[in-house]
């Protein structure tokens, strides 16, 4: 069941996923538990469940967060604070904020979807 209120998620969802899910956090660079995880299976919203991300499309950005090169049950839109434009990355199905995805990725896609670990649950295969 998906919270509808601030007291709701804060009993789901421990300080740091809060944090980043429901205040648009970011935890600090390779400190997320995540981020050197190399076992196949699927990423999912630690605030929901839905399905995020395969393992199959995760690499090393070398910037210290889980990165993919595609998404699922994602959606995005303009960010343009800190002087900067950006493209916010959130769950489609509980509008958590995952972080930010840029158009530095590898190919085909070309996409680096850099997500927290804090926003992530792992489901190995």
């Amino acid at each position: 069941m998906i919270p509808k209120d601030e007291d709701g998620w804060r009993k789901k969802l421990n300080a740091q996923q809060f944090h980043v899910l429901r205040e648009k956090g970011t935890e600090p660079a390779f400190s997320g538990g995540l981020h050197d995880n190399h076992a196949k299976g699927t990423y999912m919203c630690a605030g929901c469940g839905g399905k995020l991300f395969l393992s199959s499309d995760k690499f090393d950005s070398g910037t210290g967060w889980p990165s993919f090169s595609k998404a699922t049950g994602v959606e995005t839109e303009s960010d343009r604070k800190f002087f900067m434009k950006r493209t916010e990355v959130h769950c489609k199905k509980c509008k958590g904020h995952l972080v930010h995805v840029f158009d530095d990725g590898p190919q085909p896609s070309g996409k680096r979807f850099c997500i927290n670990s804090a926003a992530l649950d792992f489901k190995e295969k």
